[in-house]
């Protein structure tokens, strides 16, 4: 078993680190600031003429389309490829995401079929299109399977009408991934269905913003009377939940890697910290309490990514069944990170609860993936599931 990156992804990480370095790292104050003064509303946190710019700066230097098939245009270099990606970004605060988001390009990968890999796939493969998901409903949060949304078939037409709550990028998108119920009777197993929404179908709106921590700014989508063609089902009727599943288990991969990415910047500066800071006379690196703090850190961040590049590698290598790996990364991960900001924060004492370090920023924003996605106590239930249902895995 090689642990080691291959040559193509140590190269990879390079030139992400420098492009993290250059163009993201100096706009981290301006983040910080539309970050405090946004308020109750959604003003990004990158003002868009500059994230264009950034898109343009990795199209020229080869970072676009990374897991993007090569027959779209893409460089289809893999899971692993896209972890070590995600990780390197996410060592500054500045939330800038590599079109296209991979969650979603997974999903509509393998469902979407005939004129919709002309009308959906490849401009969102390209960076053309911007798209969103729409699961998470006021009464089925981290149970998917509860979802009340309604899809009914009428005079050679799908109506749609439900609520979805905490939709991220809703107003932005192009086109919305909807998951909605097809028949009640057979539920998760055969009874939900994905469509395709383009933006400004008549009777869908996206009339409220929800105000959350850090700086994740959803929204609540509504559907009265949505009348959607044949061609807008994506995938199979009634099998949506098992693409809508996969797609989850790719997001939870991106959220440990985010999470390593914000452990290395707190390890980063915790450890100058804590070689050059003096109190009564010693630098901080002599409290025994400062060493288990870097120590501990470390440990649990190695021990993330071991287990999160083993499941980006099964990806790669076409394994089907890594659900419970997806839930493990997940929840080591997010809950990970919480571990080493408040270390860190400690360590800086009262500058790191301010706004001119980026730590409070990190905590705030990383509190978040204990929830969503899956919170952690539904990640913990799903794997004693799977193993008082299976038992031990045998390799």
């Amino acid at each position: 078993m090689d642990f080691a990156l291959p040559e193509e992804h140590r190269l990879l990480r390079q030139t992400v680190a420098r492009f993290t370095r250059e163009y993201l790292l100096p706009l981290e104050k301006d983040v910080i600031r539309r970050e405090a003064e946004r308020g109750l509303t959604d003003l990004p946190l990158i003002d868009p003429e500059v994230e264009e710019t950034l898109n343009q700066k990795a199209k020229a230097i080869g970072l676009y389309g990374i897991d993007v098939p090569e027959e779209y245009g893409g460089q289809n270099m893999g899971m692993l490829a896209k972890a070590v990606v995600i990780e390197e970004l996410k060592t500054s605060i500045t939330p800038y995401i590599l079109p296209p988001d991979s969650p979603n390009l997974f999903m509509l990968k393998e469902t979407c079929r005939g004129d919709q890999i002309k009308k959906y796939f490849i401009p969102y493969a390209n960076g053309d299109k911007k798209s969103a998901i729409a699961i998470t409903e006021p009464g089925a949060g981290s149970d998917p399977a509860g979802m009340k949304t309604r899809a009914e078939y009428k005079n050679g037409k799908w109506v749609l009408n439900g609520q979805k709550i905490f939709i991220s990028h809703a107003r932005r998108a192009d086109f919305i991934v909807v998951m909605a119920v097809t028949d009640p009777a057979k539920g998760s197993r055969g009874g939900i269905t994905a469509f395709l929404v383009d933006k400004d179908t008549p009777g869908m709106t996206i009339p409220s913003v929800f105000n959350t921590i850090g700086e994740h700014a959803p929204y609540g989508v509504f559907f009265d009377n949505v009348q959607l063609s044949d061609d807008q089902v994506l995938g199979d009727v009634g099998n949506g939940f098992g693409p809508m599943q996969n797609r989850l288990g790719v997001r939870r991969l991106e959220i440990a890697c985010r999470a390593l990415g914000y452990a290395r910047r707190c390890l980063e500066m915790m450890i100058p910290q804590a070689n050059e800071r003096i109190t009564f006379g010693k630098p901080l690196a002599d409290r025994q309490s400062v060493q288990w703090w870097i120590a501990d850190s470390f440990q649990e961040m190695e021990m993330v990514r071991l287990i999160t590049w083993r499941l980006a590698c099964k990806i790669d290598q076409g394994e089907t069944n890594w659900r419970r790996d997806a839930a493990m990364v997940k929840l080591q991960g997010s809950e990970m990170i919480g571990r080493v900001v408040d270390r860190a924060m400690q360590m800086f004492g009262g500058m790191g609860m301010t706004k001119d370090l980026p730590l409070e920023y990190i905590s705030r924003a990383s509190r978040v993936w204990r929830v969503y996605e899956g919170a952690s106590e539904i990640q913990r239930w799903f794997i004693a599931r799977d193993l008082l249902r299976n038992g031990l895995p045998s390799d």
